[in-house]
């Protein structure tokens, strides 16, 4: 027995090895082929060519999301990943000069509405006719809109999963296209960030509203996230909601949407990757000649609030008319601090997929749980939480399931992890992330990621080294700091009475 297990372990060792020598040398092939240039006004373009098929992706990442607006500003960096899919002065419009008195009439109308709606003494005729001439506008103004024609131009030359979306910490848009494609997309894309015009506004912010309503409000997964973020950060803005609360994106104005995107949406806070059938020198030719001169804009801020150590441990408690939930938050440090590779390991070894420890133990073995999963919430720019979902499966109760969680919480503190446990899961972290760095759009993407997050994309590459490093007492060490009741934060959600 004892034979046939030290011969289990060596020959997963063996496993390991050539996992990690085949991650090795992809990691130093990888520092190889990605060639980067930052042009003078600070836009930095990462390359990678692949010449197995007449492709690329393209990955234009602003480092600027919703961690870094103001109590003024809440909501507007999603808002403006909805506005930049309107077009420019070209694209999107039918004829701009004729457009552009009308949309600066549209805002003043809208700016009347929005300072006399929040007056408390406001006249509710005066209210309804401002509502009246603002809709009449807008009416007016859809003879001048060409819907969807980024969507359109670039269906039409072979694009495919076109795209963006907002985080914490940035913003991207994403695009494949043909190889002989590029400079239809450095037309695109520089004219969106030289010369975008934020048309249907006051529109767009009611379409958010519902966005809203039905993300979170009606939504109990996202009315139970939101809240625990609300709960678990008292200073740090990690703890408002990309989207924005209601008041926060029923007051955002048009002047402070567009200052936000002149200062931050620029060269200076933008990387673009390039991954596919590209030549480095034409792209940085073409880039060059499209992005070069616009203006650098405004580096974004560091946000200089700091989440306070919390003593003692939070909870909240959501009812809603759905079936029972959890979410246990635990602050933790990111990266590139060591604790972060320690938690990348403790979260495939607790929550992810059904070999994991937490799904073994509550959906098989003891049937607590319908579902249970661990994740990294909310961003990475800055200290964050691991975060543990569970849904009891009936009869069985909220506390039950979560009694269960400290259990595997105390015995990964206190019982190191076994020696095939421990290989098992650090194998499937690597081939995870080999399997996202095989395809062009999984590259392109986590190139922008890290050097916008971690300030080099470089970081890809010693990351195997690092977990591969990880023993079974740094990670009993890491859990016995970590997952203290002090330093926790639970939300529940139960129906009303429940």
């Amino acid at each position: 027995m004892v034979l046939r297990q030290c011969r289990t372990i060596l020959s997963i060792s063996v496993f390991l090895l050539l996992v990690l020598l085949v991650s090795v040398a992809g990691a130093q092939t990888l520092a190889e082929k990605v060639r980067e240039h930052t042009f003078d006004n600070g836009l930095k373009l990462l390359l990678v060519e692949r010449h197995a098929s007449p492709t690329f992706a393209a990955y234009i990442t602003i480092g600027v999301g919703s961690v870094h607006e103001t109590s003024e500003t809440r909501g507007v960096a999603h808002l403006l990943e909805h506005m930049l899919f309107k077009g420019t002065k070209t694209l999107g419009t039918t004829d701009f000069k004729r457009e552009q008195p009308l949309l600066e009439a549209i805002e003043r109308a809208g700016e009347k509405l929005d300072a006399l709606r929040v007056r408390q003494d406001a006249d509710p005729a005066q209210l309804a006719a401002l509502r009246e001439e603002l809709n009449a506008l807008q009416q007016q103004h859809q003879q001048f809109v060409v819907k969807d024609e980024f969507s359109r131009i670039y269906a039409e030359n072979g694009g495919s999963g076109y795209n963006a979306f907002t985080s914490k910490d940035l913003t991207t848009y994403l695009i494949s296209l043909p190889a002989n494609k590029l400079e239809l997309w450095a037309t695109i894309e520089s004219d969106r960030m030289k010369n975008a015009v934020l048309r249907e506004f006051f529109t767009e912010r009611d379409v958010i509203q519902e966005e809203r309503r039905r993300s979170y409000d009606s939504n109990p997964s996202g009315l139970l996230y939101e809240n625990l973020l609300a709960t678990a950060f008292t200073v740090h803005p990690y703890r408002n909601p990309i989207i924005g609360w209601h008041p926060d994106i029923e007051n955002l104005s048009l002047v402070e949407t567009r200052d936000f995107l002149t200062k931050y949406y620029a060269p200076v806070n933008t990387v673009i990757a390039l991954v596919g059938d590209l030549d480095f020198e034409q792209a940085v030719a073409m880039v060059g000649r499209y992005f070069g001169a616009i203006p650098p804009g405004t580096p974004v801020p560091q946000v200089v609030a700091e989440e306070p150590p919390q003593r003692g441990e939070k909870r909240v408690q959501v009812e809603f008319e759905a079936e029972p939930s959890l979410s246990i938050a635990y602050h933790k440090p990111t990266l590139p601090e060591r604790e972060d590779y320690v938690f990348d390991l403790i979260d495939m070894i607790l929550g992810q997929g059904r070999t994991s420890r937490l799904y073994q133990s509550l959906v098989v073995e003891k049937q607590l749980a319908a579902t249970v999963s661990t994740s990294g919430a909310p961003g990475s720019r800055y200290s964050n939480l691991f975060v543990i979902s569970a849904a009891p499966r009936h009869p069985h109760t909220v506390a039950e399931v979560e009694q269960a969680i400290y259990d595997e919480l105390a015995r990964l503190a206190s019982e190191p992890v076994d020696a095939e446990e421990l290989i098992t899961s650090r194998n499937r972290l690597a081939t995870d992330r080999l399997r996202f760095l095989k395809d062009n759009g999984g590259l392109a993407r986590m190139l922008t990621y890290y050097q916008t997050i971690a300030g080099d994309w470089r970081y890809l590459i010693d990351y195997d080294q690092e977990v591969a490093g990880i023993t079974a007492e740094e990670v009993m060490a890491v859990a016995r700091t970590y997952f203290s009741p002090e330093n926790r934060t639970v939300a529940t959600l139960s129906k009303k009475g429940g």
